[in-house]
């Protein structure tokens, strides 16, 4: 599997050198925040194929400068998947009818060159699917050509529309049980199967979902009510708060929930998570009591998911803003590779 080992040190940075030697020349140094040492990654995130050292689970600190990773960028010699589109009527949701009335929602689909009809594939749902249609496909056009993912499909979905509590996005993203998961396994998945002739994979292992702000939190609710289906979840600025509604009496605080009582209350579930928020993200100066303070949320969920042994890694992006843009390019590529870790590519 190779591994790193320190190369030279001035005293504040450390070069990492990847002994398997398919990426180099991530520095690195130590900060002290309230006390706790975290990793600091002080230039792109550039980090190697094993499975210790800067693949490791934990909390780390980018930023406040940031740099788009190669694998954004196109690359006109790497084979390109191709991208279907359908849109889907409210009127024949069984699950989503129309909070407010009727509406219509758009679903892309990346299906990569390599992929072979009849093979099951791995796949990953992204939450506000069209934000991620011009940098998810590029990605894993580079990533799976490199042989740093697997040949997986991606499910580019977005929400019934409108944010916030009352709204029909609000409803699907913020809601703390399983109904959305059904949505996607009995609604949107069967047609994707169906209309692109992909063979879409049962094994949970193979079944990543991602999101950003309210689609992060839903994409954890995915695996959280069903690790037998997800158990791959990447999070950007995720709005594990108070934003549920209507509000269920059971769980009245939403998705702040998760890090107040249902993480440290129920057995680990066997997920790996990777999770990011910005320094400056939404309510970061809003006290406990308010429930809606996006760094403290995020920030108690890595705490949990350590305390409870999860697989789990935490990046806090200083200078950064809500699923800010410049943190997420510099940092998907290598959060997806931490993300699929174990899945064996072909």
């Amino acid at each position: 599997m190779g591994g790193w080992a320190i190369h030279k040190s001035n005293g504040k940075q450390v070069r990492f050198v990847i002994e398997h030697g398919e990426r180099t020349n991530m520095r690195m140094m130590i900060n002290w925040v309230c006390g706790v040492g975290l990793l600091c990654l002080v230039s792109s995130v550039r980090v190697g194929a094993a499975d210790s050292g800067p693949l490791a689970d934990g909390d780390y600190i980018i930023g406040p400068e940031y740099t788009n990773a190669p694998e954004m960028m196109t690359n006109d010699a790497v084979p390109k998947g191709t991208i279907h589109e359908f849109i889907m009527d409210s009127t024949n949701s069984q699950i989503y009818p129309g909070l407010k009335g009727p509406y219509k929602r758009g679903v892309w689909v990346y299906v990569p060159s390599q992929y072979v009809a009849g093979t099951p594939a791995p796949f990953i749902v992204a939450q506000d699917g069209r934000g991620y249609t011009n940098r998810l496909p590029v990605v894993l056009d580079n990533m799976i050509n490199d042989h740093h993912l697997p040949v997986m499909v991606a499910i580019m979905i977005n929400s019934g529309g409108g944010d916030g509590k009352g709204s029909e996005r609000g409803l699907e993203y913020d809601t703390v049980s399983d109904k959305y998961t059904t949505f996607i396994e009995t609604e949107v998945l069967p047609r994707v199967s169906k209309d692109y002739n992909v063979t879409l994979t049962k094994d949970p292992e193979g079944r990543a979902t991602m999101g950003g702000s309210s689609g992060a939190a839903c994409a954890f609710t995915m695996a959280w009510f069903h690790p037998e289906m997800y158990r791959r979840v990447l999070s950007y600025s995720g709005t594990y708060v108070a934003q549920e509604f209507p509000t269920n009496a059971a769980l009245p605080h939403g998705a702040w929930e998760y890090h107040e009582h249902l993480i440290p209350n129920t057995e680990a579930k066997p997920l790996r998570i990777w999770m990011q928020v910005g320094e400056n993200d939404l309510g970061a100066t809003r006290d406990e009591a308010s429930l809606h303070n996006w760094v403290m949320a995020n920030n108690r969920m890595a705490a949990v998911l350590k305390a409870k042994g999860y697989h789990y890694r935490y990046v806090f992006c200083r200078g950064a803003g809500h699923v800010d843009r410049k943190a997420v390019g510099q940092t998907l590529p290598d959060a997806l590779l931490w993300l699929w870790q174990g899945y064996p590519i072909k």
